[in-house]
């Protein structure tokens, strides 16, 4: 089960903007614009499964393609999971793929970070490739592989603000103690996903639009 359908979606139009600004004060707002091609590095092949569950049900939450091969650039959707942040240097062609890749790491090894995404995007401002770096610490060794997975997916289909998730997760336990996502978080995807919705956005009344979209079943 990837969302709670029982209760409804309330985020505020306020909230939903609060999702999209970043720390800088702007607003910023992106989806795919292709179908989403999984791989997954650092894992056994049963995480490896869990993981491409996890997106998939996004994916279909969204109303969005999961596909097994992009043309352009194989995988598109690229999970690396490591102990410490100074393996990612070690990795061949992981410089080429990540500018700036020793600043990069020396920053969020002082940061004491377990995760970094990293986004390009097409020519009209879609997503068309993410980089989702987890350096597995404590506490993300306590969490259950589908939950993991679960959250990282979600925080992969779209350009979330630097600042969301920070303070709540996009996950909640269901009954049976099962994690799935958050009602207001999974609506809030599929409209974002609508098709006469812009695949990118600069303006905050974007998120006015979002907004009333939400009451919509998921």
């Amino acid at each position: 089960m990837t969302a709670d359908t029982d209760t409804p979606a309330t985020l505020t139009p306020e909230e939903v903007e609060s999702l999209f600004t970043r720390s800088d004060g702007s607003y910023l707002f992106a989806r795919w614009g292709r179908a989403i091609a999984p791989i997954v590095f650092g894992v056994q092949d049963e995480t490896l499964a869990v993981v491409r569950e996890a997106v998939q049900g996004v994916c279909a939450l969204a109303g969005h393609e999961m596909t097994e091969m992009d043309a352009e650039l194989g995988s598109n959707l690229m999970f690396f999971f490591f102990r410490d942040w100074a393996e990612l240097p070690e990795v061949p062609g992981m410089d080429r793929l990540v500018p700036e890749l020793d600043d990069l790491v020396a920053r969020l090894s002082a940061a004491q970070a377990n995760q970094y995404r990293l986004y390009r995007f097409d020519p009209q401002g879609a997503i068309k490739a993410c980089f989702v770096f987890i350096r597995m610490d404590e506490n993300l060794q306590a969490v259950p592989a589908q939950t993991l997975a679960l959250s990282q997916a979600v925080q992969s289909i779209l350009l979330w603000s630097d600042r969301a998730f920070t303070d709540r997760s996009p996950l909640k336990v269901a009954t049976g103690e099962t994690t799935v996502l958050r009602p207001d978080i999974a609506a809030l995807v599929r409209a974002a996903y609508d098709p006469v919705m812009p695949v990118c956005a600069q303006d905050p009344a974007h998120a006015l639009r979002l907004a009333a979209r939400l009451t919509r079943p998921v």
